[in-house]
């Protein structure tokens, strides 16, 4: 029996901006990460990258003519990318009792996801990922995980597809749709958790704590930004929560990160089919929140 669920998430990336002063957490890891490790495309404005041995997770955005990398790519784990959650199995992560976990990315021991087909063009990519079990490293061959990325102007589309094909019945759970880690300086989350959606009323701005925290997003959206109020928000029309935390790195360690996942709830049964559309929004708090108001009103 197959099941299919299709849900379409929005993150868009806007006009020009200026990020200001700002030094990401990924630039620093970039020596840990080989040159012909990464993928990227790039039209003119819009510059992404994916890691090869982190399953074509996404982990680099900016604009073309900037070197300001707004993602997180410290392990497997971080990225943009999917991750998806089952029943227990017995698995221990970090020596805690963790669920059967495919991650896009990898295991965290590093072990990284096998890309088993990748094509690009100047502004497009393609990618099929056979995932990792988050806790044991192990590959998990019946699950597949794909992603169509398009650069079109100042927008990045992301499709994403993950196919089940074995035969344990999942719980009904929380699923990550998608998980996206950002640089560590959009220190601030700025939503809206009101009962006015659309009007321009106030918006709410905290900085998470650890572990998860929970937001309402009655406009179905959430952005991190800096000092500067610039930063990346994510739109996702069917989502009205959101789970986040802020991870602040001791010493001079770089593990720092800002977090934020938009939720939804099923179960992972033999058959399913699972997909949905990302994307992507840098820009100040203003042209996120016009730009996400404009695409909830224009007609799908």
């Amino acid at each position: 029996m197959k099941t299919t669920v299709s849900i379409c998430v929005y993150i868009l990336v806007t006009s020009s901006f200026t990020l200001g002063p700002l030094t990401p957490l990924s630039a620093a890891n970039d020596n840990k990460i080989s040159s012909n490790d990464w993928v990227f495309i790039d039209n003119g404005q819009i510059r992404l990258g994916v890691i090869k041995s982190s399953g074509a997770g996404i982990g680099y955005l900016s604009s073309s003519n900037s070197k300001t990398n707004l993602l997180d790519h410290y392990d497997r784990g971080r990225l943009i990318q999917q991750s998806y959650y089952g029943g227990k199995d017995g698995s221990l992560w970090n020596g805690k009792p963790w669920n059967w976990n495919p991650v896009q990315g990898g295991g965290y021991r590093n072990e990284g996801s096998k890309v088993a087909e990748l094509r690009t063009t100047p502004d497009t990519l393609y990618a099929k990922t056979i995932p990792t079990h988050w806790a044991t490293g192990a590959s998990l061959t019946n699950v597949a995980m794909e992603e169509w990325i398009t650069l079109t102007g100042r927008v990045a589309k992301v499709h994403f597809k993950m196919t089940y094909t074995g035969s344990e019945t999942h719980p009904v759970t929380h699923q990550e749709i998608p998980a996206i880690f950002l640089a560590p300086e959009l220190d601030t989350l700025v939503l809206y958790d009101g009962k006015a959606p659309w009007t321009g009323a106030p918006l709410s701005r905290s900085q998470p704590g650890f572990p998860n925290e929970g937001r309402t997003i009655s406009e179905h959206w959430a952005a991190y930004v800096n000092t500067n109020n610039v930063g990346l928000g994510a739109y996702v029309p069917v989502a009205d929560r959101i789970t986040c935390y802020r991870y602040r790195a001791k010493g001079t360690s770089l593990s720092a990160c800002s977090y934020l996942a938009p939720l939804t709830e099923f179960a992972i049964k033999p058959g399913t089919i699972f997909e949905y559309d990302v994307f992507l929004v840098p820009g100040t708090v203003d042209i996120i929140r016009q730009t996400f108001e404009a695409l909830h009103k224009a007609p799908h």
